[in-house]
């Protein structure tokens, strides 16, 4: 079971990280930012709240699994060279923090 709630997480997760990165990449790797910055934060709301076993392979493993891509971003920080790809992954890596630690706080006062 838990396995099959992983997989149809990560059915709906993917092809929506997909779309955003396909429509918002551009020079700039807005899309992949951004879907790394949602899905941080909604997994770390889900860390707080811990809303079960299912549920949380559901949407924490499966749907944030599947929406984030840190391949991507590996892809992208090599390809813009040392100066540019430091601070595109910096960026994200604080980006990415930020909304998990904001995304926890929600999840407590929940």
């Amino acid at each position: 079971m838990i396995v099959l709630l992983v997989a149809l997480g990560a059915a709906v997760g993917a092809p929506a990280r997909y779309a955003i990165s396909h429509l918002l990449d551009d020079e700039l790797p807005v899309g992949t930012l951004l879907v790394n910055v949602l899905g941080s934060t909604l997994l770390g709301f889900l860390s707080a709240v811990a809303p079960g076993e299912h549920a949380l392979a559901l949407l924490g493993v499966g749907l944030c699994g599947g929406f984030t891509t840190w391949s991507s971003l590996a892809v992208q920080t090599h390809d813009r060279g040392w100066s540019a790809g430091s601070r595109y992954l910096v960026l994200t890596l604080a980006l990415a923090m930020a909304g998990c630690t904001i995304g926890f706080v929600v999840g407590t006062q929940a």
